[in-house]
């Protein structure tokens, strides 16, 4: 049994004050997924509490039925930062706009997948958690994601949802801009790109790709 890590935007609006948080498949597909499997998980985010909710990504009643489990642990959240993040095995960040808002800003999670990084341990993000890596730098100032092969929401699916003027930035020029080598599919179609240790999905059709990536290698 391994411990896996998730970690969850705190950040509920837009640019213009649309409601926004975490796409709530991305977080409730693996989380099945990995528990079904006999997998520890725990659920963290950013700030703590509860985890908002981005309304368009709201379950169907089937769904919710599928995902009780994993919909209960958004309700109160311990801070990632409060935790003994040595322990686990691997660490995955669901996407939702909100990630695009506070991850990229965070030193504390830019030092915790640094050190996972380091230690050979899985890191997994998907749709617009790759977001992070927008701010992580090392300590000469080369971006983290320099070189890497990466998936994550494109600029065509942020224009098709009518976003791209409501989010700081375009996720794709911006990995782009910092040298990652970013793999797009059609809009909407599962794509996953592992990287060495690292896992990332273009958006929410991929979220059960990329649990099934992480199945493979824990």
């Amino acid at each position: 049994m391994s411990k896996i890590l998730f970690v969850l935007t705190s950040h509920d609006r837009m640019l213009d004050g649309t409601p926004t948080g975490l796409w709530l498949e991305e977080h409730a597909v693996p989380y099945t997924a990995f528990t079904k499997a006999g997998h520890q998980v725990t659920v963290a985010s950013m700030a703590g509490g509860k985890v908002p909710v981005d309304p368009k990504s709201d379950p169907s009643p089937a769904q919710a039925i599928e995902w009780r489990d994993a919909i209960a642990k958004l309700a109160d959240t311990p801070a990632f930062d409060t935790l003994d993040t040595e322990t686990f095995d691997a660490v995955h960040l669901p996407g939702g706009h909100g990630t695009v808002f506070d991850m990229p800003y965070n030193r504390k999670l830019h030092d915790l997948l640094f050190r996972f990084d380091a230690t050979n341990r899985l890191i997994a993000a998907v749709c617009h958690a790759p977001a992070v890596f927008a701010g992580m730098r090392r300590e000469d100032g080369t971006p983290f994601v320099a070189g890497r092969h990466v998936a994550a929401f494109t600029d065509a699916e942020e224009r098709a949802v009518g976003a791209a003027d409501k989010v700081p930035f375009l996720l794709e020029t911006r990995l782009k801009e910092l040298g990652a080598i970013h793999h797009a599919a059609a809009d909407w179609t599962p794509n996953v790109f592992r990287h060495g240790r690292l896992i990332t999905g273009q958006n929410p059709q991929s979220s059960a790709s990329v649990a099934a990536e992480i199945l493979s290698l824990i």
